[in-house]
């Protein structure tokens, strides 16, 4: 069976964490090996820069996307291309996607400096599918407003996110490997438009 690198991306609030878990059971259910991970993070040392991301001091925004690559770097090279030559299935939350939302879009640096991190830490490394889980900003905000205190990226305000949601949009309409899901609907409905991918995904496999 063919490896398969599956991403999830939105922002805040729009059910990645559920749905990815939801995946996970499928693969299971298929006997299907895959490794679940997450950016930032995934390694110890990714784990260590999240930390310093998320709950840090002040990081300026040029640090921040270096700081985001850094950590895929080390993801790539020691986590998600290892499992990927093996065989397995990758299920990542988040990816480079979310580096031109966030700090693309949010924090409005060149995207050009992106595309250039891009190619230099995974060159033609792409997902095979990203899941772009979708909701207003508000109804995303109100539902992680009821989950822990807000990090320091979550802590940015309307018109940020606003940014981000955009440029998630408009890179899902750019690229045919994007599943835009409507994750206003009911949890039902979402897991059943996923299901959807996956099987299509897993034929192709």
């Amino acid at each position: 069976m063919k490896a398969r690198f599956i991403t999830v991306e939105g922002i805040e609030g729009v059910g990645k964490s559920t749905n990815i878990a939801f995946i996970e059971n499928w693969l299971n259910e298929q006997n299907i090996e895959f490794v679940s991970t997450r950016e930032p993070g995934g390694t110890e040392l990714g784990e260590s820069l999240r930390n310093l991301l998320l709950h840090g001091g002040d990081v300026s925004d040029k640090t921040e996307l270096l700081m985001m690559f850094a950590s895929r770097s080390e993801h790539l090279e020691k986590k998600i291309l290892p499992a990927l030559a093996q065989g397995k299935w990758v299920v990542c939350d988040r990816f480079t996607d979310s580096t031109y939302a966030y700090q693309g879009g949010g924090r409005a640096l060149d995207l050009a400096w992106i595309e250039q991190l891009e190619s230099l830490v995974h060159e033609n490394t792409q997902p095979d599918l990203t899941l772009l889980l979708d909701a207003p900003v508000e109804v995303g905000r109100e539902r992680a407003s009821k989950r822990s205190a807000a990090d320091r990226i979550e802590a940015e305000d309307l018109a940020f996110f606003n940014r981000v949601r955009n440029m998630f949009l408009m890179r899902a309409k750019k690229f045919k490997r994007y599943v835009v899901v409507d994750a206003t609907q009911s949890l039902e409905n979402v897991q059943s438009d996923i299901l959807q991918k996956l099987k299509a995904l897993n034929v192709d496999a």
